[in-house]
């Protein structure tokens, strides 16, 4: 569906459950700026949830990458004031979400120039046209 991950390099995933660590089963780096689309596999089915970023476009248009990276968003970040380690197992265990399958792309390094929310538009913008909404935890968080 979108094509245009294709191109990053440096890119992988990992599977979080309800019970799991967030810090042991996270394998996204902690030193690069990217965009992330997180499924859930729910119900024997897999439908893709969310999809965020880290790293932003300052005003020198120049990336500003967060200090602790695509890693830092997933295990400090936040979710309704809540760490996300504690907010994505409530909210999974609420929904009957088995796992959460994410997959994580570098857009911005030594090798790719892409500013993080300029892919995260053209894929919400991509699911919108296809779905008519965006997803659903996009819609909620």
């Amino acid at each position: 569906m979108f094509d245009q991950l294709l191109k990053f390099k440096n890119k992988g995933n990992f599977q979080f459950k309800p019970t799991d660590n967030l810090a042991i089963v996270c394998n996204a780096p902690k030193d690069s700026s990217g965009l992330y689309v997180i499924y859930a596999l729910e119900k024997g089915r897999v439908n893709l949830i969310y999809i965020g970023i880290s790293g932003r476009k300052g005003e020198d248009g120049k990336i500003i990458h967060r200090k602790d990276g695509l890693r830092g968003r997933f295990l400090t970040g936040k979710t309704n004031g809540v760490l996300r380690k504690t907010y994505w197992p409530q909210l999974m265990l609420k929904e009957n979400i088995t796992a959460l399958d994410i997959h994580w792309y570098v857009t911005y390094d030594g090798t790719d120039k892409d500013f993080p929310r300029d892919i995260e538009i053209e894929l919400l913008t991509q699911y919108c046209s296809i779905y008519g909404c965006l997803p659903r935890w996009n819609s909620k968080i």
